[in-house]
């Protein structure tokens, strides 16, 4: 029975990086031996076991044999003659398919180090388009190690847009995609997760709302010439910059949906289509199982975000409305999350990364204005049940209206 340490630990571990997660690859042993060495089997599919004092994860070495479609098709043998390299042979890519044992040797029959040293993502070997899933990890890595120098390996990349044409994407559930893209929305460079899976012709299976924006011209004077996908990713770079959420970035994704609806003799305009833009937010959460919080938040910012960048041309009713929308009177930690979302829009542009935007500070004003109104006041002047909104709405408009003209 021989131990290794496998995967993202020694991979981490080699590019100086901090070790999250640390796995385990037991050879030469069965699932009895371990039971009956305290280890706690978690894994049905495969043996996956628990160490009893570290609770870290130790697998049977094991291999794989393709039976059906999607990422769950395969049978598994973890025999105890499965050898080390049987095991890394399976893997995603070299960088992941390295072993350290318990003396610190470096096992790397597969060129791993060569590719670390490289920077490239590469696949291990052709078993790589049995598991459509792997399309999006490599996206994923590619999203993570971008600062590093990391790209995916033009063979790799043929492979990705082989599994993508082959239709094998289609047997994907909901819950892995949303699982992988939810992950790369957190990594250093989301936008790569993004532009990777456009490259390998994955986008349009898995994101048509999103596919739908990449050609679509946008006013040059506004946009710098960049169309309506390049903006959208530029935009998410900015959400990094800005350390926004991982629900943030994700409004900010999908904030201009509306624009891959306009007719092209309307382009380069697209009137609208911020409401145009409600309805393919809604296919895309509903279809990915996106949470409520997150989903809730871009829909606010892909509806309210051009009357956010015009936040000091508004009259006063209209500012009112507006937080009656986002409910900031509330949700004032929400409210500050679309002024966020919205200056990504707004800087996600050429030349305008450093660029201020006054409105996020002038609505945050405004609405501190607003608040002073307080709602016991109304109710102590005798008004009752929706009276009460009405004259609070009221004495609101008019408070910003005092405010507006003192500016």
């Amino acid at each position: 029975m021989q131990i290794y340490l496998v995967g993202g630990a020694v991979r981490d571990e080699l590019l100086g990086l901090k070790v999250k997660d640390r796995d385990h690859l037991v050879v030469g042993a069965s699932a009895e031996q371990m039971s009956a060495l305290g280890y706690r089997q978690v894994g049905k599919s495969f043996p996956v076991f628990l160490h009893p004092k570290s609770g870290e994860e130790y697998a049977l070495a094991r291999t794989e044999k393709k039976v059906g479609h999607g990422y769950g098709g395969f049978d598994f043998d973890a025999a105890p003659t499965v050898t080390l390299e049987e095991d890394l042979v399976r893997r995603d890519l070299t960088i992941n398919a390295m072993a350290r044992d318990e003396q610190g040797v470096i096992h790397d029959p597969y060129n791993g180090r060569a590719d670390l040293d490289a920077r490239l993502l590469r696949h291990v070997s052709d078993a790589f388009v049995e598991d459509p899933l792997r399309v999006l990890r490599v996206a994923r890595f590619a999203a993570r190690f971008h600062g590093l120098g990391f790209t995916v390996a033009d063979e790799t990349l043929a492979l990705m847009q082989q599994l993508s044409d082959s239709g094998e994407l289609d047997y994907l559930s909901a819950e892995r995609v949303w699982q992988e893209t939810e992950r790369a929305l957190g990594e250093p460079h989301p936008e790569v997760y993004f532009e990777v899976l456009e490259r390998c012709h994955a986008l349009p299976r898995l994101f048509p709302e999103l596919a739908a924006l990449s050609g679509v011209p946008q006013p040059p004077q506004w946009h710098g010439g960049l169309d309506a996908w390049q903006h959208t990713l530029m935009a998410l770079q900015q959400a990094v910059a800005l350390g926004a959420s991982g629900a943030e970035r994700f409004a900010v994704l999908v904030h201009d949906l509306g624009k891959g609806l306009t007719p092209a003799e309307q382009w380069p305009r697209h009137i609208g289509h911020e409401h145009a833009g409600i309805k393919p937010v809604q296919a895309l959460c509903q279809r990915l199982r996106v949470p409520n919080e997150w989903r809730e938040l871009a829909l606010l910012v892909a509806e309210l975000h051009l009357k956010v960048h015009r936040a000091e041309e508004l009259k006063p009713a209209t500012l009112v409305r507006l937080f009656d929308q986002l409910d900031g009177w509330r949700k004032p930690e929400r409210f500050a999350q679309v002024l966020r979302c919205c200056q990504c829009d707004a800087q996600g542009r050429p030349g305008q990364t450093e660029a201020p935007y006054p409105a996020a500070d002038y609505l945050q004003a405004a609405l501190a204005e607003a608040n002073q109104v307080a709602v016991k006041a109304v109710v102590a002047d005798g008004f009752t049940g929706a009276a009460i909104r009405d004259e609070l709405g009221r004495r609101r408009t008019d408070a910003l209206a005092r405010w507006k003209a003192a500016r």
